[in-house]
Parts: C-alpha cells; structure tokens; sequence
C-alpha cells in the first residue's frame, strides 16, 4: 500500500492518502433482467440512463454509482435508492467508511476506455474496475472532497440550465 503526502497552500495534512483497489473501496454488483417484473415506481437504469419503472428493486435502500458494462462505459452517473440496474449496467456500492460523492469523483476521473477488453461494442469487466487503483484519504477528507464535488456539480447543472432557458 503506497502512500502519499498531499499539500494544501504551504501547509502539508495531517492525513495520508492510499494507494488502494477499486474492490476495496467499492462493491461492484451485476445489473439483471427485469422484464419480469410489473410496471411500478421503481426507476430501471440502463447504460444510457433511465428506462422505464418496475415494482422491485435490486438496491432498495444503497444509493450506488452505475458505470456501464457494455457501450458507454465511460459514463459513470449516481444512482439513487431504490432502483434496478439493466444486465448492460454495474452498480458500485461504496463500503462501509466510504463516502458516496467521493467515490463517484474518482469513477468520473478513470480513463474507463483504456480499460477496454472487447473489439468492438465497448466492454468493463468487474475484474477491471476491482483491480483499478486510486488514492484514497480518511473517511473525513472524502466527505469534504465529495461535498465540494458534489456543489460544484449542482453549480454547473444550474448554469447550463440557465444557458438552455436564455436559448429559448
């Protein structure tokens, strides 16, 4: 386990960061079919988003992070509890300590195409992201790190929003 030493202005943190595993951070499920079920409130998420809704879920209380299995695999959006996740579409459940937003951060900054294994339709493996290294601070620096993301996402989402509505 590598560990790193991050500097904040001219004053170094208390913390250190390490070197771990996607696998250790996160638990990677497996999407499933759900034509199945019955129509109901639940969201299906696919690759490409949502859906359609159903009456179970596969995550009924774990808000999780969908990464793409087949196609766009590079895409990574949260997903909020309860929903179903189609078989073309993981879902990352952060472990116990782990902060959600944070989580997402390092998702979105992962070159995901270079970790390719097909030939043509992109593909992941549950191996691939399991085995993907990123650094990873105390339980409290991840909360603060996801929270400011997380702001700055909302600020962003706000901004082309307006863009949009001075457009029309």
């Amino acid at each position: 386990m590598q560990k790193a030493q991050i500097r904040r202005g001219r004053r170094r943190f208390a913390t250190t960061w390490e070197q771990r595993r996607l696998g250790e951070v996160v638990d990677v499920r497996s999407g499933r079919d759900y034509k199945h079920l019955k129509p109901g409130l639940i969201p299906v998420y696919g690759t490409g988003g949502l859906m359609t809704y159903v009456n179970e879920a596969l995550s009924k209380n774990e808000d999780a992070i969908g990464i793409g299995r087949k196609g766009t695999i590079d895409q990574p959006y949260k997903l909020y509890a309860p929903f179903w996740t189609v078989d073309t579409l993981f879902y990352a459940i952060p472990k116990i300590g782990i902060d959600i937003e944070f989580a997402l951060s390092c998702f979105l900054r992962i070159n995901w195409k270079a970790k390719d294994e097909s030939t043509g339709l992109p593909s992941l493996s549950k191996s691939a992201i399991n085995d993907t290294r990123i650094l990873l601070p105390d339980a409290r620096e991840q909360s603060r790190i996801g929270t400011l993301f997380s702001k700055l996402d909302s600020l962003i989402a706000l901004h082309q929003r307006e863009r949009v509505e001075a457009c029309l």
